[in-house]
């Protein structure tokens, strides 16, 4: 179906529970690739669940990691994915394989791991309790610089077309670097007179504006326009276009995100299963989607083209969406609906190979139309990229096949013998680089986050009412 097609009149976010996607394993983080049409889930037992976001079944399941996979990224093309696991060892797979092409292995924690949105070759790590790591593939790695050495709690991010890197510290200072070279280009504190309050959480920008939110830990989001920060030079004094809270509940954030359009932002609860929907252009609350009671929400992520959103609860992975009702009349002014079957006369050649009846000025004018890209997957400062990588491959499974179905009608007794059964189908994997990341003052003795906490068994799907998606 047109992407145009699905784009409502109305509310353009989610409205209401639209069943979960069964892992197995216990969900811990989800990240979705640049169109949308895949969703990597990455579990508490190590493994990567790749699903076919069309169908909703699982497309691919990669033994990634021993421990939790606690960040996903996925790379422009979707080519490749980048996955940390709480065990420090930071891994890039191609996806199409599922295979490891290179292991990094850091001494401390690594919170946060993000592919450049345009170069594959450049990854930006967060380490706890450590300054921002900018790892150059197969030119080593480069700290980023801090702008004060006594605050070593950053968060960092990309904007969205990697050419600065915003970094956040637990005083509430943000910084905007350039890249690669990492020079400082603008800073400027969310709160003046700094206090611990004000620690910077997360940043989180838009995928088609210029806009970014800030999360910080005196339970305000705040929204500002990256053109406005680079203007004010360093140690700016910008104002946010928007400040988003609850004033009822002072809720505290667990994790924030644009809508695709950056037209919406959704914010996940710390204490419940809750997102918040609110209009970024004038800061009103739309929407509020309530999970099951009792539940701790880990992740919260939205389809970068439909209003869809995505969140991870207790180890399961719940989509909120909008009730779309089919009326193709308001899409097609020439959309005729019609009650009850209409007999159809078709002329004499309307279907031949060539048809003689049509007119000429009708062809040429089909040959002269321009097939025109869908402006959701467009960049206005770059070419389209043919080699991406949209859905993967299915290969059915015979739960009882029949006698004579392999090769040449060999008997399955014969293939399981010469090593040639589904048991040993799997050809023999690449052994991954390995590669040891040294980093100064890194804290040796942390603890990863999520190691202290795990999320709870599943109940039946995450106790809620609604289509459960299996893989079966």
């Amino acid at each position: 179906m047109n992407i145009e097609l699905l784009e409502s009149f109305g509310q353009n976010h989610p409205e209401e529970f639209d069943g979960v996607l069964d892992c197995v394993s216990l969900a811990v983080t989800c990240s979705f690739n640049r169109w949308g049409s895949l969703l990597a889930v990455g579990c508490n037992d190590g493994r990567i669940v790749i699903w076919d976001f069309l169908t909703r079944g699982i497309a691919k399941i990669i033994s990634a990691h021993v421990h939790p996979v606690c960040s996903l990224s996925w790379s422009r093309s979707g080519q490749k994915l980048v996955s940390v696991s709480t065990d420090n060892n930071v891994c890039i797979w191609d996806v199409l394989s599922g295979e490891c092409d290179m292991k990094y292995r850091f001494p401390s924690p690594i919170l946060k791991v993000q592919f450049h949105p345009r170069n594959e070759k450049i990854i930006l790590i967060c380490p706890m309790r450590h300054p921002g790591v900018l790892l150059k593939i197969d030119e080593g790695h480069e700290v980023i610089p801090l702008d004060d050495e006594g605050d070593v709690n950053i968060v960092a991010s990309f904007n969205r077309r990697g050419n600065y890197i915003y970094t956040g510290n637990s005083k509430g200072k943000i910084l905007a670097l350039s890249c690669p070279d990492l020079e400082i280009k603008a800073s400027f504190r969310i709160v003046q007179g700094a206090t611990s309050a004000s620690a910077i959480k997360s940043i989180e920008f838009a995928r088609r504006t210029e806009f970014f939110l800030v999360n910080s830990a005196d339970r305000v989001i705040r929204v500002y326009d990256s053109k406005t920060i680079l203007k004010s030079g360093i140690d700016g004094d910008p104002e946010p276009i928007q400040k988003l809270q609850d004033l009822v509940n002072k809720t505290m954030w667990k994790k924030c995100c644009f809508s695709g359009d950056g037209e919406y932002i959704c914010a996940g609860s710390a204490r419940q299963h809750s997102l918040y929907i609110w209009e970024r252009s004038i800061g009103n609350l739309v929407k509020i989607l309530h999970g099951t009671k009792g539940e701790m929400l880990l992740d919260v992520v939205w389809h970068p083209v439909r209003p869809i959103v995505a969140s991870i609860s207790s180890g399961v992975v719940s989509v909120w969406s909008q009730n779309q009702v089919e009326n193709w009349s308001a899409f097609a002014p020439d959309f005729k609906e019609l009650d009850e079957n209409v007999e159809y006369e078709e002329r004499e050649s309307e279907f031949d190979q060539n048809d003689e009846d049509k007119s000429v000025e009708l062809s040429q004018e089909r040959e002269d139309e321009d097939v025109e890209p869908v402006t959701a997957f467009c960049s206005s400062d770059e070419e389209d990229d043919t080699s991406t990588l949209l859905y993967l491959p299915i290969s059915p499974e015979i739960e009882e096949p029949e006698e004579g179905w392999g090769p040449e009608g060999a008997p399955i007794e014969d293939m399981k013998r010469s090593g040639e059964g589904k048991e040993n189908a799997s050809p023999k994997k690449k052994r991954a680089k390995t590669y040891d990341v040294n980093l100064e003052n890194a804290p040796l003795g942390e603890v990863h986050p999520l190691s202290n906490t795990r999320p709870r068994e599943k109940q039946g799907g995450g106790g809620k009412k609604g289509r459960a998606y299996n893989s079966t």
